[in-house]
């Protein structure tokens, strides 16, 4: 059962509505076909008082923050560390205390830094970045899901950041990492004992969508690369692996993360290297979203690729409009990087980012309760 959410967007500079542009999710998932009709009411109501709210305002917007949008209730706190083999992690938690203004890159946030977590047997949800990025990529939806109750650990994948590009193609590394900060929040982060070690879902982005469905279980065929860049030499996944090419194919460990429950998948690298029989593994729930205008991974080789080997339907969006780099958090200027912070002009990634925390915060509490 497909179902459609249609919510109207504001122009990002005029903050008018733009006649005729609608953001839609189509969303398959039959645990929830009894409760879309109320849940379509809800999300609607709460879109349109943003919008209300963004037609007041005469300035131009500032950059997004979830503090902005849901003020009560627990403070988020913020932390970052290094493990021994000198990943870095940024970990956001609930937490007391006043909330600071604070720059992390590209973007902003409200958080408490340093603070102490606030109650215990708090879920945990793992965060992997795409290809080049970073730990605070997806910042916004880290603090929507600590202000949830979840505890959040994002990593900066050694040789596969925005400072280092060495390991891009090494992608049988990245599952091990997702894993190994698993292990560091539940026996070495000082505040492990708040964690409840039987929640633990994982978040992925592009590369880090790979990465999580690899990490539950997936075992890619990568003997479909080399066919897969000979009909499309200017993809993206073709010219990184031209840029770093490898001796050898991947070797694959099959080392399925049984700790993580539940995943949620953003538009997925190499998803053609999914086959039924690579995703057979995969039984958990999963969340998986597809930006219709992903110029980088297009249709249909990537979201859409796994969503037809996946062994059970996921809860699926299709979100009209959206790029590829519209799953990262909203920046501070986007001019300071233009190609992962510009939209389209008829997109808010703001307006969408508000929905699509929801969603996934929702996903989340449904699926790792005991």
């Amino acid at each position: 059962m497909a179902n459609v959410i249609s919510v109207p967007l504001a122009h990002p500079r005029t903050h008018s509505p733009i006649d005729g542009n609608t953001l839609f999710y189509r969303r398959k998932d039959r645990d929830y076909s009894q409760h879309i009709e109320r849940e379509t009411k809800m999300i609607v109501r709460r879109a349109l008082r943003i919008l209300i709210a963004w037609t007041s305002i005469a300035a131009p917007m500032t950059v997004f923050s979830v503090s902005n949008v849901n003020a009560k209730g627990t403070e988020v706190g913020f932390e970052q560390r290094q493990m021994d083999d000198g990943t870095k992690v940024g970990i956001w938690y609930p937490a007391s205390g006043s909330a600071q203004r604070k720059r992390l890159g590209l973007y902003e946030q409200d958080v408490v830094p340093d603070a102490a977590v606030r109650g215990s047997r708090h879920g945990l949800v793992v965060m992997s970045h795409g290809s080049g990025g970073h730990f605070a990529g997806h910042l916004d939806t880290a603090i929507a899901l600590a202000r949830a109750g979840f505890i959040v650990a994002a990593l900066t994948h050694g040789g596969d950041n925005w400072q280092d590009r060495s390991k891009a193609t090494q992608l049988e590394r990245r599952p091990q990492d997702l894993s190994a900060v698993v292990t560091y929040m539940l026996d070495v982060w000082p505040s492990h004992t708040r964690i409840d070690v039987k929640k633990i879902g994982a978040f992925g982005f592009s590369a880090g969508g790979f990465t999580v469905l690899a990490a539950v279980g997936a075992r890619p065929d990568f003997s479909t690369i080399a066919p897969h860049c000979a009909a499309h030499p200017a993809f993206f996944d073709c010219t990184l692996i031209r840029q770093n090419p490898q001796s050898e194919r991947p070797v694959w460990t099959d080392k399925k993360d049984a700790r993580i429950k539940a995943i949620v998948v953003a538009a997925p690298a190499l998803g053609f290297t999914f086959t039924k029989a690579a995703l057979a593994p995969v039984t958990l729930r999963v969340q998986l979203w597809r930006a219709a205008n992903d110029q980088v991974l297009p249709a249909p080789l990537y979201a859409d690729a796994v969503k037809a080997a996946l062994p059970k339907p996921p809860e699926y969006y299709d979100v009209a409009g959206a790029g590829h780099f519209d799953f990262l958090a909203p920046c501070v200027d986007p001019k300071q990087n233009p190609q992962i912070c510009s939209s389209d002009a008829a997109f808010d990634r703001a307006a969408f980012h508000t929905l699509f925390n929801q969603n996934i915060v929702r996903f989340f509490r449904r699926h790792l309760r005991k």
